[in-house]
């Protein structure tokens, strides 16, 4: 079958499943997910969500519902929607009784971190219901969509929901063309941002996912990226560099290289020497981490565990005291943190 796809296959998701548990509250997101859709039409090459088991372990019903022989490749090419999920997640809260809240994730439920929940108009409405379900029964919601323009057609239940809820987008970069080379469908840096601003307009909670950044991104770049994603006033920007590990990552670089980005390409690519990966990804983690600090937002770093393995015994301390710390935001009744963010040893320019 081609690689090339004109359409995406659509179809309904047969999954029973109504709310999961969450390793995610390892980043301080969530202790629970809700997923209106297997599949997303974004389709960007870096996502990690191809090769977890929600796709791994499903090729039969993959292949029966959407034609689909390679859940990965063909990653932005399929979406089964889960149609009627609000109305059985509403009476799934009804029966539950017992709720899981970790110290990092404090019981909160992401919608949607395997999918983009407003990818399109038929997933928004899914959304829609699940937001009322969750926050009618006082559940704290945490929305992440790459297209909170759209997700504004529903902003009544958003300020309905109130502290209950807060949306945010992941802005990795403001380079719309390097952007788009490696999330093909997504709406561009800009109109996330705008988005964003607008729910903060209306008194809505908002955060930022600064995820992956790109090494074609200095200092600079990333300190004009973090003095525009003030203009939303978030309650927290979370920070990660990019991993240069799995078959997504072969992908990403091909992308770039199709799309005619050949600087993102070689610089990605040179991300496969373990030294240069871990001088870009301690580098952007200390830069965003100062100039957030400088223009006082409330920056929270998501330091890979493979990373903290091969830096010096100092940065280690530095980078483990990230994963080990609490998120700034007080969204769900969050502690917020009454010491300075750790600093890290080694000063880079």
């Amino acid at each position: 079958m081609s690689e090339d796809y004109d359409e995406v296959r659509t179809g309904d998701d047969p999954t029973k499943a109504i709310l999961s548990e969450s390793g995610l509250n390892s980043k301080h997101l969530c202790d629970y997910v809700v997923n209106v859709a297997t599949g997303c039409r974004h389709g960007c090459k870096f996502c990690y969500v191809p090769s977890t088991p929600n796709i791994r372990t499903r090729p039969d019903m993959l292949e029966k519902e959407v034609d689909v022989e390679n859940g990965q490749k063909e990653w932005g090419s399929y979406v089964l929607y889960r149609h009627g999920l609000g109305e059985r997640l509403d009476a799934h809260l009804d029966r539950k009784r017992k709720w899981n809240k970790t110290r990092r994730g404090r019981g909160v439920v992401g919608v949607s971190f395997s999918t983009d929940c407003y990818m399109d108009g038929k997933a928004g409405k899914i959304t829609r219901n699940v937001v009322q379900a969750l926050t009618s029964h006082e559940k704290y919601t945490r929305v992440l969509t790459r297209n909170p323009i759209l997700a504004l057609q529903d902003v009544d239940v958003f300020i309905e929901g109130g502290e209950y809820v807060t949306i945010g987008s992941s802005i990795p970069c403001m380079n719309a063309d390097q952007v788009a080379a490696i999330e093909p469908n997504a709406p561009a840096p800009e109109h996330r941002l705008r988005g964003l601003k607008e729910f903060n307009e209306h008194g809505v909670q908002t955060f930022v996912s600064m995820s992956p950044t790109y090494p074609t991104q200095n200092k600079d770049d990333l300190r004009e990226q973090l003095e525009r994603l003030a203009e939303c006033d978030p309650a927290v920007v979370f920070h990660e560099p990019i991993n240069p590990r799995g078959g997504n990552f072969e992908m990403t670089v091909q992308a770039a290289r199709d799309a005619g980005q050949k600087e993102l390409a070689e610089e990605l690519d040179q991300l496969r020497d373990r030294e240069r990966w871990v001088e870009y990804a301690t580098n952007h983690l200390q830069w965003v981490q100062d100039i957030g600090h400088e223009l006082g937002l409330p920056v929270h770093l998501w330091p890979d565990k493979q990373l903290i393995k091969h830096v010096s015994d100092e940065e280690q301390v530095w980078l483990q005291s990230w994963r080990d710390r609490q998120s700034p935001e007080e969204f769900a009744e969050r502690e917020t943190p009454s010491t300075a963010p750790p600093t890290c040893p080694v000063q880079v320019e």
